[in-house]
């Protein structure tokens, strides 16, 4: 018996057919979890970063100044 590492579910999976590096879903709360060992059993959720990083680029890039000279030239 293996729990999720995010929410703590308990994960009804055949542990003696599990390799490390295994893809899993959580199928409580939806991870994306990774098998790191088999002995012991060991789960870790996969990293996001990749969405997460190109939305904080795009917000990065939003400069402020570029909006208010658009509200400059449309009051002229």
């Amino acid at each position: 018996m293996v729990n999720c590492p995010m929410c703590d579910a308990v994960m009804d999976v055949d542990e003696d057919e599990l390799d490390e590096g295994d893809a899993l879903t959580c199928e409580e709360c939806g991870a994306n979890l990774s098998v790191g060992s088999v002995s012991p059993l060991e789960l870790s959720a996969e990293e996001d970063d990749d969405v997460e990083d190109d939305e904080d680029d795009l917000d990065d890039d939003y400069d402020e100044d570029e909006d208010e000279e658009e509200d400059d030239d449309e009051e002229d």
